[in-house]
């Protein structure tokens, strides 16, 4: 008698014991999705929202055009800037692209980052080739000497 006793209090037991597992299972999804929201799974999830989806691939000796977007006031313009990209730095949200056009015969640089709101659009215009992760060295180059050679397989 005592020994079905305890097989029955045994069996009340199990029944609330997974009763209340899969209230904990439940209660551990959303617990799940809080505890996963940490400082640092905060950013990381910020920064994979802000990613832009569409970039085309971007290689220094491209020359691109890249989309400003300038407000002026009230209104808001897009206005392109077209140049050799010399150097690609950093990764993730923090891309960016070191631009170089010649502007009435001054080489002017502009960085962009890849992700920011301000770069409207981007467009490969041509590929080049070159041999150099950085091509500093065409800011002591003048004229046709800056030039970098097409490539035709990417």
């Amino acid at each position: 008698m005592a020994k079905e006793k305890q097989e029955i209090e045994s069996e009340i037991i199990n029944e609330t014991d997974t009763i209340t597992d899969m209230t904990v299972e439940n209660q551990g999804k959303e617990l799940i999705a809080q505890t996963n929201l940490s400082s640092s799974n905060l950013i990381k999830e910020f920064e994979r929202e802000q990613l832009k989806k569409q970039l085309p691939e971007i290689y220094v000796g491209d020359t691109v055009k890249v989309g400003v977007k300038i407000t002026e006031g009230n209104k808001e313009r897009v206005q392109p800037y077209e140049g050799v990209v010399i150097a690609k730095r950093h990764g993730g949200l923090n891309q960016t692209i070191t631009v170089r056009r010649i502007f009435q015969g001054i080489g002017v640089e502009r960085v962009f980052m890849l992700h920011s709101p301000q770069v409207a659009s981007l467009k490969v215009e041509r590929r080049g080739k070159v041999r150099r992760a950085k091509l500093f060295y065409l800011r002591d180059r003048v004229g046709k000497a800056t030039r970098v050679k097409q490539r035709f397989d990417r």
